[in-house]
């Protein structure tokens, strides 16, 4: 049974959300104090998390930075803000989704399922590690090491990553990384995937490696080799 943090201080919702999700097995815990959202994080070990940009104490995006400092747990904001700005920032802190107040249950169901199935599911595979540039991608561990050190990329960062390197030197279509990581892409805006890789590009940047994600314009991404790479 998976476990939920739902951090949500509007009572009503949490309560319905927390029924919905009963109905699907899904082990749902609550905040008991706000301003220990943290502790209780880390006390409890959730396999996702649910998470409101407006709470009591401090915001959700103060939460969600905290917790990647310790935890590469799927995090989903649940938000009535509609400013795009808030789902580019919920994204750039390292969030996998942002889900608009007031949602559909089966939207979030269907969410909650595809993260949950992509997150813990695709690391069965057998072949755990990958050589490319000159680097080691661990996809157990989430993990690209270089001579220049290593990094700790988030779920949807090493998926990416992961999915482009299977295709090195091709072109993969926005439309593919979309269903690939979300499931259902008319569920999800065209910005999360360029910030997602935007964000992936930014911290392969550490290891001099983000020049070899190459952005084809209305086509895609691409991951090249470094033979093929070209000043």
């Amino acid at each position: 049974m998976f476990k939920i943090l739902l951090i949500e201080d509007d009572v009503t919702l949490f309560t319905e959300v927390k029924e919905r999700l009963d109905q699907w097995s899904y082990d749902v815990h609550g905040i008991a104090d706000f301003s220990k959202v943290f502790e209780e994080f880390v006390t409890l070990k959730p396999d996702l998390v649910l998470i409101d940009i407006q709470l009591p104490k401090f915001d959700g995006f103060h939460w969600c930075r905290m917790l990647r400092t310790h935890s590469n747990v799927p995090i989903v904001f649940l938000s009535s803000r509609d400013h795009p700005t808030d789902m580019v920032m919920s994204m750039q802190l390292g969030a996998d989704d942002f889900i608009q107040k007031p949602f559909h249950f089966d939207v979030l169901i269907a969410k909650i399922h595809a993260i949950l199935r992509r997150v813990y599911n695709y690391n069965t595979e057998p072949i755990k590690l990958k050589t490319w540039c000159g680097a080691t991608i661990d996809y157990e561990k989430n993990t690209v090491t270089h001579p220049a050190g290593t990094i700790e990329l988030t779920k949807n960062e090493i998926y990416i990553l992961k999915l482009l390197i299977e295709h090195k030197n091709n072109i993969v279509s926005r439309e593919h990384i979309i269903s690939s990581l979300w499931d259902d892409e008319r569920f999800v805006s065209d910005n999360t995937l360029t910030v997602n890789v935007n964000r992936l590009r930014k911290r392969l940047d550490e290891l001099d490696l983000g020049r070899f994600i190459e952005t084809k314009v209305g086509q895609g991404y691409l991951a090249l080799e470094e033979a093929h790479y070209h000043d």
